[in-house]
């Protein structure tokens, strides 16, 4: 009985070691911050947002979701009616790199996650770059960990809040926004 009781406090106490150790090595991503700009944490809950679009632009596909704030914008008509979004309003685009599904090949899917991209309208915190602040952050499949992406990042993005800034003034009379909010 005895040795009984000490294998199973010996099984018990490595299990116990092995999920700490688990829980110590898993990512906090709301923990991230893009150098001078924004952070993760800002965007707690994007899991959750409502869909806005979906997209292809090269080799990635992307989910782009918004906020409570930004889906009421889009639903009045913004930016189609010229007026801007109003600060608070957020977006985010999940991007993968797309497979085949097995169960069914002639779809394509979703498949490894390549990164996520943010943006927060802030009029007064981003007022040299349209209101809008952006940040991404690239997603590393094989650790299960984001890091903030860089000028080494596909694409290269900058190191501050404005690393879309550039890219997004071409839309400047959309209120720096690519994205048209898909019927329903």
């Amino acid at each position: 009985m005895k040795r009984k009781s000490m294998l199973t406090i010996a099984i018990t106490t490595i299990g116990l070691a092995v999920l700490g150790g688990g829980a110590i090595s898993a990512q906090d991503k709301y923990s991230l911050k893009v150098p001078g700009g924004l952070a993760f944490s800002e965007f707690k809950g994007y899991e959750d947002w409502h869909l806005i679009s979906i997209s292809q632009d090269g080799p990635a596909m992307a989910a782009i979701l918004g906020n409570p704030t930004m889906i009421k914008a889009y639903e009045s008509g913004i930016p189609g009616n010229g007026k801007p979004f109003p600060d608070g309003s957020k977006m985010t685009k999940i991007h993968w790199v797309p497979t085949k599904m097995s169960t069914f090949p002639a779809a394509t899917v979703p498949g490894r996650q390549h990164d996520v991209d943010f943006m927060v309208k802030d009029s007064k915190r981003f007022a040299d770059s349209g209101g809008w602040g952006w940040g991404a952050f690239e997603y590393d499949s094989a650790s299960g960990k984001f890091t903030p992406a860089d000028t080494k990042a596909n694409p290269p993005q900058g190191n501050d809040a404005k690393c879309g800034f550039a890219c997004h003034t071409i839309v400047q009379k959309r209120d720096y926004v690519f994205t048209d909010y898909a019927h329903r």
